[in-house]
């Protein structure tokens, strides 16, 4: 007996060693997910559902950062870091990634807005328990092709592991000065100077919002935490919140600590920023074209009893759409949605359970959860696409007004559970939820 209790003990010693020596190769990933203060450039549609959970193409937004980092199976955790509150949309959320992607996932909330640092900072313990040797740090305001593996393995060939990698990606003149500027050594790859949002022109390499950190960063962000502590002119209560680009990525820049992976669109890769409800359209149509590649099961195809597909498009399978109809390029139907006879769908987002009348057109919208658009309605936006004449060209968020107080060109936005009457039109317009429209509006927001 006492030899059996012997060997249990030898074995179960043995398997925490082994356990541990796992973890200890091994990475994380960590997200920020901003809070419902950050999100407001979002609305009507977070008013009904965090950002961060809003669909596009098929799938929360977070849910394709989720599916890009479970991919690299040296990632054995995932936290997202946040202010919103832990809801029941939130809880259920994580337990459906964490069954799907087999990685734990945990949600860890700020007690108050801590900054792009200040929440990383403040939960490093959590981040550093079973002692990780590097870890992911994504925006979760990003839609991108995720190079996750490509940034672990470029992070061990440029520095042995030891440095730091952020992301970078290629923007023209006009508008690499809305973003954190790069100047990266041409060959080592080495940042040698970075500047959020200069005045002028600096590098048309831009911050992509991504980064791979070794443990070393949390000495630097100490750094800067006991930084804002000592400096009187921060208000008190906003001393804890530290700024990852002008604390952490300017003081390092020029010293051979931090180096830049570039994405190539050329390549494959894409990148957007989906920072309002509007840049929501592009970044559907970004994510469909990928599952063409990666998952075409997922997107829907000709056949003699379906509607007519034109492109990319992605119908949930409790979504009823009438064979006469026809849907594409790039949209994304909803579960419980039902289109009628000789509809017209281009360039759309349509949510559960609306209702999508015969003979209805809907160019360049998002239409909420339970509209319903009237027979012969027309729900038209502005595209607001990228020049397609400039290969470095972003689509970048504007203000939904001009300097002359005027509604800037944008897709149309149907908040949740907006009535369109038969045979009226909504053009350009932002519509708030539980609105039944009688008339045509153009160029409107509809309070």
């Amino acid at each position: 007996p006492t030899c059996l209790l012997c060997f249990k003990m030898s074995r179960e010693l043995t398997q925490r060693q082994s356990s541990y020596q796992l973890l200890c190769g091994a990475m994380k990933a960590v997200i920020l997910i901003g809070g419902p203060q950050i999100g407001t450039r979002f609305r009507p549609l977070s008013l009904e559902l965090p950002q961060p959970l809003f669909p596009i193409a098929g799938a929360p937004i977070l849910q394709h950062h989720i599916e890009a980092c479970a991919k690299l199976p040296e990632v054995r955790e995932i936290l997202l870091i946040g202010l919103y509150q832990q809801g029941r949309e939130m809880s259920r959320f994580i337990q459906d990634m964490t069954r799907e992607y087999s990685v734990p996932i945990r949600y860890l909330q700020e007690y108050c807005p801590l900054g792009t640092a200040g929440g990383i900072y403040h939960f490093r313990d959590q981040i550093l328990r079973g002692n990780p040797r590097a870890f992911f740090v994504i925006h979760s305001d990003v839609c991108c092709d995720f190079p996750v593996e490509e940034m672990a393995e470029f992070h061990s060939s440029t520095s042995g592991g030891q440095g730091f990698v952020m992301l970078g990606v290629e923007a023209n003149e006009t508008q690499a000065v809305n973003y954190g500027c790069i100047v990266k050594h041409s060959e080592t790859h080495q940042v040698l100077h970075y500047v959020e949002k200069p005045e002028t022109y600096v590098s048309s390499i831009i911050n992509a919002g991504a980064y791979l950190f070794t443990p070393e960063v949390f000495q630097i962000l100490g750094k800067a935490f006991q930084a804002n502590h000592e400096n009187e002119l921060i208000p008190e209560g906003q001393q804890d919140a530290i700024d990852l680009e002008r604390s952490v990525l300017a003081p390092l820049a020029g010293l051979g600590k931090i180096f830049v992976y570039t994405m190539n669109g050329a390549g494959g890769g894409f990148w957007a920023q989906v920072k309002n409800a509007g840049s929501a359209i592009y970044a559907n149509r970004l994510y469909l074209s990928l599952f063409r590649s990666r998952h075409p099961e997922r997107l829907a195809t000709n056949s003699p009893d379906n509607p007519s597909i034109i492109g990319d498009v992605r119908i949930h399978p409790t979504a009823q759409v009438d064979s006469t109809a026809t849907l594409g390029p790039n949209v994304y139907v909803g579960p419980g949605v039902i289109i009628g006879e000789g509809a017209r769908v281009k360039e759309a987002i349509v949510l559960d359970r609306a209702e999508i009348q015969e003979h209805c057109c809907v160019l360049h919208s998002i239409i909420g959860w339970d509209c319903v658009l009237g027979a012969w309605s027309r729900v038209e936006g502005h595209p607001s696409d990228p020049n397609p004449n400039d290969p470095l060209g972003r689509v970048y968020s504007e203000s939904l007004f001009n300097k002359e107080g005027r509604l800037n060109p944008s897709i149309t936005i149907l908040g949740q559970g907006v009535h369109v009457q038969s045979e009226r039109m909504v053009l350009n317009s932002v519509v708030l939820p539980h609105k039944d429209l009688s008339l045509s509006f153009k160029n409107q927001i509809l309070l």
